[in-house]
């Protein structure tokens, strides 16, 4: 059942690729590979789809990977390498499982991480888990768990704080994909793809101590016209509003709907700044399966998968994806909308988050486009590293594929932080020296 799962990641990342031409060559010499995954038998970890590191003051990298890190005793759980590790690099390369994941019976510990961890002031992590857990309701096969939310020590000593589906009919929340975030007082916050009062997912709050709040369940409005499915993280503002995207709802597209932008309050009203797909064609984007980054005067950024002005990258038309700017009453404006170039060179499908620098420059990644294939990116280019103006001219840094095999990686999946040094760190869901992913670093 999980093997489905990983399709449908694999889809996400890799069906959406497009067609290729870049200079991905001459940039290639700003990107290095840190760690490529899975050099024994994929016990150090395999396939960090969409996870995102974090860093720590000392410049050591933290992540999760989907697969990898081999249970012999619960590989059925999952897949043959695993279900999946939190890691950890150094800033010269070396890797550190801190936890093998599913090593507990029925994978109660938690199974398959797609997002990256938090880091505590004392070198705490806390993370989700797209599957295991104590329950099983969220699937009617049962036996593979609706996900956790976990604490990891430095040590690497493991707490499950909290097991998804907990409740009657999952009202608490199942699936939990995106990351967390704290707030002053320790609490956690984060979102769930399903489960809720009505099915469409939720925003939740839990304590240290693991108590779990439902601030919020989508699909409550008809159509679902206030947001369903949250695949993303949330951000705060100053006054402990929390924002956030969903991939589906909205006002707009009788089907599924293009998503949307939403404010939540610390009570749980909640407000929807923006609904995507509300021009023709969904020219202003559609599926924000990302989450948002604040500007100084408080305007909101990030990108949608698909939608934009152009289609090269998909048979459907449905564009190629859109970074946007909305400011803080909900107006929108399409800063950039991706292939744009011949055989999308400047990148395709943008699945992750946005950051800026301190200039007012944003940067990111796209999961596919690029001129580099070599065979290996299905029939497209194989996603790219950004740059972006505050007026919308955009760079490509680094075109991914551009070393034979793929060894310098492929299809990132998931956004970038800034390091030591102003170097970039992120990762990709595929290349490197054994094809299942690698941490990079790149120079801007």
């Amino acid at each position: 059942m999980l093997e489905k799962r990983s399709l449908r990641k694999r889809c996400v990342i890799l069906v959406l690729l497009v067609f290729g031409l870049l200079l991905g060559a001459a940039w290639a010499q700003t990107e290095s590979v840190l760690y490529s995954f899975c050099t024994q038998g994929c016990t150090d970890g395999a396939d960090p789809y969409t996870a995102p590191v974090v860093v720590d003051q000392k410049g050591n990298l933290y992540g999760t990977t989907y697969y990898g890190g081999v249970n012999q005793n619960n590989q059925q759980q999952c897949s043959p390498d695993g279900c999946g590790v939190a890691f950890k690099v150094t800033p010269d390369g070396k890797e550190t499982v801190l936890y093998t994941f599913c090593t507990q019976d029925n994978c109660t510990d938690g199974a398959s991480p797609e997002a990256g961890p938090a880091l505590d002031q004392k070198g705490n992590l806390y993370g989700t888990t797209y599957y295991g857990g104590a329950y099983d309701g969220c699937n009617p096969l049962g036996g593979y768990g609706c996900g956790v939310v976990f604490k990891l020590t430095p040590k690497g000593k493991e707490t499950v704080l909290y097991n998804f589906c907990a409740q009657t009919n999952c009202t608490d929340g199942t699936y939990p994909s995106a990351g967390l975030i704290f707030d002053q007082k320790g609490n956690l916050y984060g979102t769930t793809i399903t489960g809720g009062a009505i099915g469409g997912g939720v925003v939740f709050k839990l304590s240290p101590e693991g108590k779990e709040t439902v601030l919020y369940s989508f699909c409550a409005q008809t159509n679902c016209a206030d947001g369903a499915a949250p695949e993303a993280g949330l951000i705060f503002d100053q006054k402990g509003n929390l924002y956030g995207t969903t991939k589906t709802g909205g006002a707009h597209n009788s089907g599924q709907g293009g998503g949307v932008v939403f404010k939540l309050t610390p009570e749980g009203k909640e407000t929807v700044l923006y609904s995507f797909c509300a021009q023709t064609n969904c020219a202003d984007g559609s599926w924000p399966v990302a989450g948002l980054v604040f500007d100084q005067k408080g305007n909101l950024y990030g990108t949608t998968a698909v939608g934009g002005a152009y289609d090269g990258c998909y048979p459907g038309g449905l564009g190629c994806g859109v970074a946007f700017k909305l400011t803080p009453e909900g107006r929108e404006t399409v800063l950039y909308s991706f292939c744009a170039q011949i055989n999308c060179t400047d990148g395709a499908n943008p699945a992750a988050g946005l950051v800026f620098d301190q200039k007012g420059k944003l940067y990111g990644t796209t999961a596919s486009g690029g001129d580099n294939n070599n065979g290996y990116c299905s029939y497209g280019g194989c996603g790219v590293v950004f740059k972006l103006t505050p007026k919308g001219k955009e760079t490509v840094l680094h075109a991914f594929c551009a070393q034979n095999d793929c060894a310098d990686g492929a299809s990132p999946g998931a956004g970038l932080i800034f390091g030591q040094k102003g170097k970039l760190y992120g990762t990709t869901g595929n290349g490197g020296a054994y094809n299942r992913g690698v941490v990079f670093k790149l120079t801007p």
